[in-house]
């Protein structure tokens, strides 16, 4: 990845499918199953997440409307918590693709 000033200029790996078929999976921080389950991607600028730039497609968790909102908007969680929930939903969410046959390796 080279940067110019602040501004990266790393291509972003983007999959619409992947986000789509996370939407079949229970919430990976709760376990609710209704209907509001997203890919919650990582707000870390580690995983490419910027102003207005999300992390790659390949950084997200399965997660409720709920859990979603927590994370980013909600107050009861310190800083070192939603990292790790956002952390331990991506693994879960990780082993739930390849689980379901819908991440292969070829």
């Amino acid at each position: 990845m080279s940067t110019i000033g602040q501004v990266s200029t790393q291509k972003m790996y983007r999959n619409q499918k992947l986000l789509e078929a996370v939407r079949a999976s229970p919430c990976q921080h709760c376990g609710r199953e209704d209907g509001t389950v997203v890919a919650a991607h990582s707000n870390q600028g580690r995983d490419g997440k910027g102003r207005s730039l999300k992390a790659n497609d390949y950084r997200i968790a399965a997660l409720c409307f709920t859990c979603h909102a927590e994370l980013d908007q909600g107050r009861a969680m310190s800083r070192e918590e939603r990292l790790n929930m956002w952390e331990d939903a991506h693994r879960r969410t990780v082993g739930w693709l390849f689980d379901n046959d819908i991440l292969r390796i070829r």
